[in-house]
């Protein structure tokens, strides 16, 4: 069991059969009446992100979420496929369930596998990864007074914005959390 008094970011817990991630949590002792705990917590299966304030000496079950590393190694239509480096066990994970950083993983790369209860709900990709340009237009001389962006079609398929002086075949690391460009590779 943990209190809201004990809430830090990242923390797990079950509510109302819900199961729930600390994303955010604030102290708040008013001049007046009871202290309580503000946080905003982000349900783990469905992603939906609440605010909500609890009594600091409320009780609720831990919930403990567990990640596999496993290897992605191809999809059948809707189904993805990923090995367990250990074991070579292959776990089939519908498309719904993979998740936007998804989108940046290639063939053979390691994520990991988010479960509950046996019940897997998403995966987690490397947080910064290398992947080639394979289709962008070309950038024009002379047009980078401002920090202009262009957008490029990755070799996973997936598209994001790029600064004018990156071409097709250049590789570039992004950053699967925000999606965004971070350098040159």
């Amino acid at each position: 069991m943990i209190t809201a008094g004990e809430f830090r970011n990242g923390v797990t817990f079950e509510e109302d059969g819900k199961v729930l991630q600390v994303v955010e949590f604030q102290h708040v002792k008013p001049g007046k009446g009871a202290a309580f705990v503000r946080t905003k917590t982000k349900n783990v299966i469905t992603g939906a992100v609440t605010e909500t304030s609890y009594n600091p000496t409320a009780k609720f079950p831990r919930a403990y979420i567990e990640r596999r590393e496993m290897q992605y190694s191809y999809n059948d239509g809707e189904l993805y496929y990923f090995m367990d480096t250990e074991t070579y066990e292959q776990v089939p994970i519908h498309e719904k369930d993979l998740g936007d950083s998804f989108k940046f993983v290639k063939e053979n790369e390691l994520v990991k596998i988010l479960s509950y209860k046996g019940n897997v709900f998403g995966i987690e990709a490397p947080n910064f990864v290398v992947l080639e340009v394979t289709h962008t237009e070309p950038g024009v001389k002379g047009n980078t007074a401002t920090n202009t962006l262009k957008p490029a079609v990755l070799e996973t398929g997936a598209e994001i914005r790029v600064p004018l002086f990156i071409n097709e075949g250049d590789m570039i690391r992004i950053d699967t959390r925000t999606g965004e460009y971070m350098e040159r590779a």
